[in-house]
């Protein structure tokens, strides 16, 4: 059965180690940005790192990758960029890479970077997961570096075509900071409020809020709701534009939290 396993490091950073088949020490890393602890992991549990999978250039998702891929003699995927060098094998919209039995579908998703890809992996029998990188997180999205926003709001949407049930696993651990600026976007959303409080808890206990669920997202993440009169309400206001479109509504929304 497939394993995912969480490496905490850095300030706020999680790199994901996927584990096909847990009869298998096969293991695949992603944006692993310090090889230290994910050698330790490696190490501990005595697993086979195969292979590293990027999903952009910044340097928390990538400063870990050469090393490991020479320590290890494994290729680097990722996306094509003159700012990943270490990339063995490049990697496009609806690429499909073999992880082990597991199928891993590419989605490009620029907005965050120009080069931002995802992967997901839908097995039958259990949930699908993609690992967002920075472009989709636990009630939030990225900032916009060298990407638009019309971009990252198509990246956002295309996300949001997934099933449901897909379980997202993103770079960071920002739940709560996320969750205090929704809630000054939508104060009334009921499912949000009770978000809040479970994320706090988690947090309080030392536990992860992540994976998220896709679902949970359509219905707590300002950044996925831009087409709702309360987001477009709430952002029309705080930014003292005319709002024609879901676009221009996401634009200001990323805007706005920027400076929150």
């Amino acid at each position: 059965m497939l394993q995912i396993h969480m490496i905490p490091a850095r300030k706020d950073n999680y790199f994901w180690l996927i584990q096909p088949d847990d009869q298998c020490r096969d293991a695949y890393i992603v944006d692993p940005g310090d090889a230290r602890p994910v050698n330790d992991h490696i190490a501990q549990h005595k697993l086979i790192l195969k292979a590293i999978l990027l999903t952009h250039h910044h340097h928390d998702h990538i400063d870990g990758a050469a090393e490991l891929s020479h320590n290890f003699n494994i290729p680097i995927y990722g996306p094509q960029s003159d700012l990943i060098p270490q990339v063995t094998d490049y990697l496009v919209d609806k690429d499909e890479l073999r992880l082990g039995p597991v199928k891993a579908r590419i989605m490009a998703l620029p907005g965050h970077t120009l080069d931002h890809i995802a992967y997901y992996l839908q097995i039958p029998g259990v949930s699908p997961c993609l690992f967002s990188g920075d472009t989709l997180f636990a009630a939030g999205c990225g900032r916009l570096f060298d990407g638009t926003a019309a971009l990252l709001y198509r990246a956002l949407q295309k996300i949001a075509t997934l099933p449901d049930e897909t379980l997202i696993y993103a770079g960071h651990e920002y739940t709560l900071a996320n969750i205090r600026f929704a809630l000054a976007i939508e104060p009334g959303n009921t499912d949000l409020i009770a978000r809040a409080a479970l994320e706090t808890e988690k947090r309080d206990r030392g536990i992860a809020t992540l994976p998220t669920q896709l679902g949970l997202e359509k219905r707590t993440n300002p950044f996925l709701r831009c087409h709702l009169k309360s987001v477009r309400d709430s952002v029309a206001r705080l930014s003292g534009k005319k709002l024609v479109s879901d676009t221009d509504v996401f634009t200001n929304l990323r805007l706005i939290k920027d400076s929150f």
